[in-house]
Parts: C-alpha cells; structure tokens; sequence
C-alpha cells in the first residue's frame, strides 16, 4: 500500500460498534467496488467502497466482509473473503493480499477465499434471520443505468434468500461514521499536510500566461510524492470568470494578468480527504477589488467557523452564514438593504452571488455520510466555504477549511494553509 499501516484498532473498534447496533441473529454483507473498465484493456483508478473500507481496512477489490455477531463459533462472527492469487494473475497483476496480510491490515482471524463465500453463507442462512446489506445510498448524482458489486449481491441475495428479513447496513454507518477516531483525525490532517505542500508548490508557480493545468500538476505532484492515493476529486483551477462556475474543473483556460485564481483541492491518503479552497492573484498583487471582496468572504469564514460546534443545526448555521454574506454584498455595492426589505422570501438578493452550502461533513468521503438533521457533536469533521461570485466583474472567491468540533468549538485542521492576503503575497514574492 502507498500508505503507512493503519493501527488494526481502528478497525476492529469499528466492528464492534457497529455489531453492538445489529438486531440479534442477524448477519451483515458488505463487498467492495468494482474496478471500472475503460476502453480495450484500461480500468479506470480503483476505489473502495467505504463502508466495507471503514469495518476491514481492505483496499483491494473481490472482497467481501460478513459479520455474524451471534454466531455459535467464535471464528466465524467475523469472515472476511478475498481473491486468491494465481500463476496467471501472478504474471499479469502481480501478487494479491494473502491471508496473513488480511489479517495484518483488518484484525479479522477467518480469511477465506473469494470462491468459498457462497457455501459459507449458506451455512450462516440458515441459523440467521436478518441479513444487512449494504447500498450506496449517500450518492447523489442518478446511477439508474449503473450495477454495481452491490446491487449484484443485493439481488442475489434476495432470489437465493427470498424468506429472510432484510435491513440496511447504510443506516448503521451513517450514524457512526460522522463521529471520527483520533486516528481518523490523524489520517484526515495527514491528508490536509499533503494540500499545505501542494498549495505552496503553487505558489511558486503561479505567473501570468500559466495555464490552470500547470497549477493542477502542483496539487497533484504532492499528493503522489507523499504518498496520497490519489486527489480527493479533481482540482478546481479557476482563474478569472471561470471561477463563477462552481464545479468548473477542465482547467484548460490561461491564467491571465490581473486575474484572480481560486483553487478548490484535496488529497485523499489512506482512504481519507482533505477539502480546502484558496484564492490567489496571478501577478502576485491583489487588486483593490480583489481585496475587498478576499476580505468580506474571509471575514465570514472567521466568524462562520465559530457557528460549528456542538449542538448547532446545519440549517440553522447555514442560515446564519447567508446573514453574513448577505452584511458583505451590501458593503460591496452588490445589493442593497432596500432590495432585501422587499425580496421573494424563495428567493432571496444574495442568491446572485452566493448560491450554495457552505459546510459538509469530511472523511472517508469528501461529502461523508451523515444525516444534516442532526446537531453537529464532538468528534465530527466537517467544512466551512463561504463564497462571493461576481459573473460581471469576473471574480468568484471561495475560502475554505476543514473543522474538527471539540467539546465547546472546533480546531482548524487545515490552520497551516496561508489565507490571509500579506502572508499570500509574500509567499509569492519570495518564491519567485
């Protein structure tokens, strides 16, 4: 693995929790992603899936983990089923985990062969009542047209257990994943350590006439030179107008003079991401337009930041941070008080300027699991990304950072990235 080993406790501490909220004689399936094809013989860069990686700690695909608490035999309330290798695959793939590495990395004892899963179960049905299943059900683009390994296990599952009651393993982790381990925490600062080196990497590179994927391949070089599996998603490089585009990534565009570029990136190392945004001039200077709105959207991520800590409702932040947005776009000329007195409550004046969330949970998933109807508590790790877009006077400024809630506020984990405007300006002056 490109990573150092994580400690077995992690992952053994989270099978226990979540065995501790199944029904009694129940078992639990868990399988990992496929490896998506390409064209002709390419796939496409793995990833697990994250709840099986969450309970095992297995990176590999063809894995399956089943969890049967109340088995009569102490080795089998915890199985775990990977592929085995041989002389073809040897030659063509190299080698795959072998059972002693298994068991290394998960702490689970039984390791079994892939082809010895369905006769296995077949034991375990007929003891067992429930089974838990898992689905990808936190996705949130439609994937009607897409199988996956899991849909494939739900389905057979159901024709060859057709009498069984079924129940969903999503419901269980989403309730745990939210709350991170210190060791979780780590993973998710090392992640973070990674963006720092990135971002300063940029920062020495960063001139006029530079294209944005020049910038990108700065992110990216860290992340692999350290190990990273890979980013956390691809890069937003944004320069000028592109940057009003929330979700613009081609980064194909010049990075001209007098322009403002903002970087939205992270890295994903050991399974586990950074999020963080930053805005930078292309000359090294910011404009005196540039800085008062670098200024208003930092002064909300300062004082929205401090809205993150136990307690306190996702919408009821959310709706505290759109008061601070709104406070700014009038100090900027951008809308006035007249114009919020008399606003269509669905559509409030700064939504032209500010028109998404600003906090989202952070971890195994850059969007992790977890329901936004419920407080934020110790323990969780979760963003704070204000923004200001100005499609007509090409600027769009986001600034973003990622939050560990303590007992009574949150640490910036993502504290040793420069953000404020003389620290940015020097770095790029002395780099050059």
């Amino acid at each position: 693995m490109r990573y150092n080993q994580i400690p077995v406790s992690l992952f053994i501490e989270n099978r226990k929790r979540f065995t501790e909220k199944m029904k009694p004689n129940s078992l639990a399936i868990l399988t990992s992603n496929d490896v998506m094809p390409n064209n002709a013989d390419d796939v496409m860069g793995f990833s697990q899936n994250n709840d099986l990686f969450y309970l095992s700690g297995i990176d590999q695909d063809e894995t399956i983990l089943v969890l049967y608490p109340d088995a009569f035999k102490e080795e089998n309330k915890a199985i775990l089923f990977v592929k085995e290798a041989n002389e073809h695959t040897l030659i063509w793939d190299g080698n795959f985990l072998t059972k002693e590495q298994a068991t290394a990395i998960s702490g689970i004892q039984n390791i079994k062969w892939l082809h010895e899963f369905e006769k296995t179960l077949q034991l375990f049905a007929f003891e067992s009542d429930i089974f838990y299943l898992g689905h990808n059900e936190h996705i949130k683009r439609v994937t009607a047209e897409i199988e996956t390994r899991q849909d494939r296990m739900i389905k057979w599952c159901k024709e060859k257990y057709p009498l069984h009651q079924y129940e969903r393993a999503a419901k269980i982790t989403r309730e745990l994943r939210p709350i991170k381990s210190d060791l979780e925490v780590d993973l998710i600062k090392k992640a973070t350590a990674i963006s720092v080196e990135g971002f300063q990497r940029v920062l020495g590179a960063i001139r006029p006439n530079i294209k944005e994927y020049e910038l990108e391949a700065e992110l990216l070089y860290a992340t692999v030179k350290n190990g990273g599996t890979r980013q956390a998603f691809r890069s937003i490089v944004a320069s000028g107008l592109n940057a009003c585009s929330l979700h613009y990534n081609t980064n194909d565009d010049i990075c001209r003079e007098n322009e403002m570029v903002l970087l939205d990136f992270g890295s994903c190392y050991a399974n586990y991401n950074s999020d963080t945004t930053r805005c930078i001039p292309v000359n090294g200077t910011f404009s005196a337009r540039q800085k008062e709105v670098y200024e208003s959207v930092l002064h909300c991520l300062k004082e929205g930041s401090k809205l993150l800590k136990p307690g306190v409702l996702s919408k009821d932040y959310e709706l505290q941070m759109a008061k601070l947005i709104e406070a700014e776009l009038v100090k900027l000329g951008l809308i006035t008080e007249e114009e919020i007195k008399s606003q269509d409550p669905e559509k409030p004046a700064y939504k032209k300027y500010f028109m998404h969330g600003t906090a989202h949970h952070l971890g195994l998933d850059v969007h992790d699991v977890g329901l936004y109807s419920r407080p934020f508590e110790k323990g969780m790790v979760l963003t704070c990304e204000p923004g200001i877009y100005i499609r007509e006077e090409g600027i769009g400024c986001r600034l973003e950072n990622d939050y560990l809630i303590t007992e009574d506020g949150n640490i910036n984990l993502s504290e040793a990235l420069p953000i404020e405007i003389a620290e940015i300006e020097n770095l790029i002056k002395n780099k050059k």
